[in-house]
């Protein structure tokens, strides 16, 4: 694999070197005698996921299948993956009719779900992230499935503390955390019902140089925004790293109650004051830092991920670089912040 350390110049460049699988993915796919499903394909991780399993069965010279599976508003949401040899099933996964017709698989990355936009809206939480869930785990129950999950099912820890490891007690905080502790449990029932080898991915943050933390921190330092310092620590991971090491997971995948459990994210707590300033420096532009810093945030402690499938391919440091050249050159961006500032968990 090649070395990585020049920054994407273009998206074509970066799906590719977000989407490049590592010795240990093509491994991990060539164990799966099956087909591959990605359902909630249509999302901000989806097409780097199902495009870096379809490049790893290439390597294997495999003519299973990847499926995304996602609403696909449009053919042009679709294009990008059936260009890349992708197939595509358009379906709203919260409609219980469509099941029936989805297509068997050897195993299911499951990347749907419903954050912004929800705040006061609890049932709408339940449908996109419990629900919806449990339809998925009930008809993949014979398949392997990893599913995405979020580092804000734990409680507020300081930076001290190395962040919460998988053992750690869930304390979401916020109808969204409820929600997806929800969805946790959604997989894990059906698992422990059913027999499902299951993983379990809580994610913080990853970033693609289109959104992210590190984004949204650019994105506010070029246009001279303020940065509240409230939340003031954070984790984040490069998005080829992130889908690397979710796919990876497969292999650890084993039935509830001892389904798999994994913190997915980079290898150091970042400081917002730091990382403002460190952008700042990169895209001349002066930090307006408003506030202090809590004492606690939500962190997560990546140790079990990097012990299993090595550290990140993409340091932190080299990430800021990229993101840095790429929000200050004005290449596109996806316009999805992440509000990784909230503290209530109300999105």
């Amino acid at each position: 694999m090649r070395s990585v350390q020049h920054c994407p110049q273009s998206i074509e460049e970066l799906d590719e070197l977000a989407s490049e699988p590592d010795r240990g993915v093509v491994e991990t796919v060539s164990h799966v005698e099956g087909d591959f499903v990605v359902a909630g394909a249509g999302g901000k991780m989806g097409f780097h996921l199902a495009l870096m399993l379809r490049r790893a069965l290439d390597v294997l010279g495999s003519g299973r299948k990847v499926i995304a599976v996602s609403r696909f508003g449009d053919a042009s949401a679709r294009a990008p993956f059936e260009a890349a040899g992708i197939d595509t099933i358009s379906a709203d996964l919260c409609d219980e009719s469509v099941y029936p017709d989805l297509p068997d698989a050897a195993a299911v990355f499951f990347l749907a779900g419903k954050k912004f936009g929800t705040s006061g809206s609890p049932e709408e939480l339940r449908l996109f992230n419990e629900e919806m869930p449990r339809l998925v785990a009930e008809r993949y129950s014979h398949a392997r499935i990893v599913a995405l999950s979020t580092g804000c099912v734990y409680p507020f820890v300081s930076p001290g503390s190395g962040g919460s490891v998988e053992e750690d007690t869930p304390e979401p905080v916020g109808e969204y955390a409820i929600s997806c502790l929800g969805r946790e449990r959604a997989f894990l029932e059906s698992s422990e019902r059913h027999g499902t080898p299951l993983a379990l991915i809580r994610l913080n943050y990853s970033v693609d140089l289109r959104y992210g933390v590190l984004v949204d921190l650019a994105s506010k330092v070029i246009a001279g925004e303020p940065i509240d310092l409230t939340m003031g620590y954070f984790n984040c991971l490069w998005q080829g790293d992130a889908v690397a090491h979710t796919i990876r997971a497969l292999g650890h995948a084993a039935p509830a109650p001892e389904a798999f459990i994994l913190n997915v994210t980079g290898a150091k707590i970042l400081s917002v004051r730091e990382i403002a300033l460190a952008l700042g420096d990169h895209l001349n532009s002066i930090v307006d830092l408003q506030g202090e810093e809590a004492e606690t945030a939500w962190l997560s402690n990546p140790d079990k991920s990097h012990r299993l499938f090595g550290p990140p391919r993409v340091s932190e440091a080299t990430l800021l670089g990229w993101v840095a050249e790429w929000v200050g050159l004005g290449r596109p961006l996806l316009g999805k912040p992440t509000h990784f500032e909230v503290r209530d968990g109300n999105y």
